[in-house]
């Protein structure tokens, strides 16, 4: 070694160049097919797990196109065929889980990869929700393919053909890592929602002229729902292609916004009530909703006992508490009635649980001006309160 270093330092400065140059392209060799090798086995993680996100969204969006047919041509074969397959689902995702799981701890990744595998994680479960909706609405339609008479699927299906393309396109903006497209998918959501609620105040006015039968109602407005909430994940899954693409996180933006849903039974009259008053004290800060247990359509003189009040409460409809969109971001649920109790979830949860119950006026039989009184008093009290629950809230925030 000794002789061999010597030689070396007697080379001359031209020949000790040119042996320093050959010896660091040597070393450079070896470190870029260490780094070769690295960035390959870290090609074929990404490409491996990128395939079967392409593959369980390929089963989420058939599952909806079955969901669908068997909904429009009455179609129990396709309806159980829907069911059946959601296991295939189920189990991908548990595979995609574990190829993300063993992503990480092989490879390590940071920055940009890192992003992709923590966006696929998330974009996982939301695929996963889609087949069980699409189950859902298989489950709903042999519950209530043999009523007669049925409705016109017509707005059914326009709500489809914008949820189902919009998770084809969610799928694809993370596959191509477009931006672009995340965005002007997401930019969709207001129209679908306004299809789902058109929906739902077709079937009541259907129920009301007795053309459509009680027992078609609930299951028709959570199908309905169910297409909708659809169009809501394939939202989810474009802010995480943003979140990958961009590394902003914009999931939930605006955080701060706090969510009280009202329940009763019916949300027909107090919970409607509740609603209409807490969204005309115009906080921005808040969003407000209402559900019932076993909804019925919007009693007549609550509503024309709201306008006298100076709120238009035309625009709200009566729902199921899952049709409510986003149901487990709400913070704060309040029952109105005993059977609304149902309506808290199970602990452990952040939701806050609060026992409002109040006697519905709608049930009042008396004379006209019990009628009055017994609303008056029923606004008085909710008034009272939601304005208090709203006080203590935004006092608190500045504390």
């Amino acid at each position: 070694m000794c002789l061999g270093w010597n030689f070396i330092i007697l080379l001359t400065g031209k020949e000790k160049i040119i042996l320093a140059t050959e010896q660091n392209s040597a070393l450079n060799e070896k470190d870029f097919g260490m780094t070769s090798h690295f960035e390959e086995s870290l090609q074929r993680g990404i490409d491996l797990i990128r395939s079967k996100v392409i593959e369980m969204g390929s089963l989420a969006e058939r599952a909806m196109q079955g969901a669908l047919q068997a909904l429009v041509e009455r179609n129990r074969q396709v309806a159980y065929s829907v069911i059946l397959r959601d296991q295939y689902i189920d189990e991908l995702e548990k595979e995609l889980d574990r190829l993300c799981l063993e992503f990480l701890v092989r490879q390590q990744p940071v920055g940009a990869h890192l992003r992709f595998v923590f966006a696929t994680i998330k974009i996982n479960n939301e695929l996963e929700r889609i087949g069980d909706y699409a189950e859902s609405v298989a489950r709903h339609f042999l519950r209530i393919n043999a009523l007669e008479p049925q409705p016109a699927y017509d707005k059914f299906v326009e709500i489809a053909n914008m949820s189902i393309p919009m998770l084809r396109n969610a799928v694809k903006a993370f596959i191509d890592q477009n931006a672009e497209l995340a965005r002007a998918t997401t930019a969709l959501e207001d129209k679908v929602d306004g299809i789902r609620n058109a929906i739902h105040e077709d079937l009541v006015r259907l129920r009301e002229e007795g053309n459509l039968p009680l027992g078609m109602l609930g299951p028709l407005m959570i199908i309905a729902s169910r297409f909708e909430r659809v169009a809501d994940q394939a939202c989810n899954i474009c802010e995480e292609v943003l979140f990958m693409c961009s590394g902003e996180y914009i999931k939930h933006k605006g955080g701060e916004v706090l969510r009280v849903l009202f329940v009763d039974d019916g949300n027909s009259c107090v919970s409607q009530m509740a609603e209409g008053i807490a969204n005309a004290l115009n906080q921005s800060k808040f969003v407000f909703s209402s559900a019932g247990v076993s909804p019925r359509p919007i009693d007549p003189r609550t509503a024309r006992f709201m306008t006298d009040k100076g709120i238009d409460i035309s625009r709200q409809t009566s729902k199921y508490l899952n049709q409510v969109p986003n149901l487990d971001h709400y913070q704060v649920v309040i029952a109105l009635s005993k059977n609304a109790e149902v309506a808290f979830p199970q602990p452990p949860t952040k939701t806050v649980s609060i026992d409002w119950r109040i006697e519905e006026p709608s049930k009042i039989t008396g004379t006209a001006e019990e009628v009055r009184a017994a609303y008056e008093q029923a606004f008085k009290f909710l008034e009272t309160h939601i304005r208090d629950l709203v006080g203590a809230i935004l006092g608190d925030g500045k504390n």
